[in-house]
């Protein structure tokens, strides 16, 4: 239950988020300047764009399955280049790095994408959201669905991907074949100018969040919004602070 196709829809609901997350997440690797970079399920161009700033490559090719975020890309993300193709569609390369920004869980056939990454660059990298406990903005979303409607539980995204942790990644990549891989946490603030700066996003239909709201009729989803109005921690001028934590790891072959 998801639906990836507008790039402006996405980038208000975590876009924003992920590209704050991507420059640390770059600042992380630490590669040498002029290196040939290859960006697995771009989406909007967030990582993409972050490499092109922060780390003076020699080239950058970002590829998504979805035809809307790369044109998304292409119109915002100058200096790149993007093409339409699947995680089982990979180029041949060889690329000195290969990344793929909050994706893997959402690739079916995660540990053969990891293996073809394996193959093509010489370093891979990868980051995802904690959806069980640190990517708050969905934690709590979450947590009002399963309260209010616990037969929809399986739709929630910590269960549907319970290796989205430090040691779940390692264990993705010792089973693709890398050696010893490094993982670290990003935590990073998502600051909300209002409880409508919030929810708007959820009924974008980007992502699984909102192509579930999109499944609500209206007296349900009217239920859905004041819930979460009750639990989200807002300030007295309107604003929620929460912050979103993600999961990198990085190994070479």
């Amino acid at each position: 239950m998801s639906e990836w196709s507008s790039g402006e829809v996405y980038e208000s609901y975590v876009g924003r988020w992920s590209r704050v997350v991507a420059e640390e997440f770059v600042g992380w690797l630490d590669q040498p300047e002029g290196l040939r970079w290859l960006d697995v399920g771009c989406g909007t161009g967030a990582l993409t764009s972050t490499i092109l700033r922060t780390a003076n490559p020699a080239s950058v090719l970002g590829v998504d399955p979805s035809a809307g975020f790369v044109g998304y890309a292409q119109q915002t993300v100058p200096g790149a280049t993007f093409e339409v193709r699947s995680a089982a569609d990979l180029p041949d390369g060889p690329y000195d790095v290969v990344v793929a920004g909050l994706v893997l869980n959402f690739i079916p056939e995660r540990i053969e994408a990891l293996r073809r990454m394996r193959e093509i660059g010489t370093t891979v990298a990868v980051y995802v959201w904690d959806y069980a406990e640190g990517m708050q903005l969905m934690r709590y979303f979450w947590d009002a669905v399963v309260a209010l409607r616990p037969q929809d539980r399986e739709y929630d995204e910590a269960p549907r991907f319970p290796f989205c942790t430090a040691e779940g990644l390692a264990g993705l990549f010792a089973e693709a074949g890398f050696g010893p891989t490094e993982t670290r946490a990003i935590v990073v603030p998502t600051e909300f100018a209002s409880f409508d700066d919030y929810w708007q996003p959820f009924l974008g239909g980007q992502g699984v969040g909102p192509a579930y709201v999109r499944t609500l009729d209206d007296a349900d989803r009217d239920v859905l919004r004041e819930d979460l109005r009750a639990r989200l921690p807002i300030e007295a001028d309107g604003s929620i602070r929460l912050t979103a934590r993600a999961w990198a790891a990085h190994a070479s072959r």
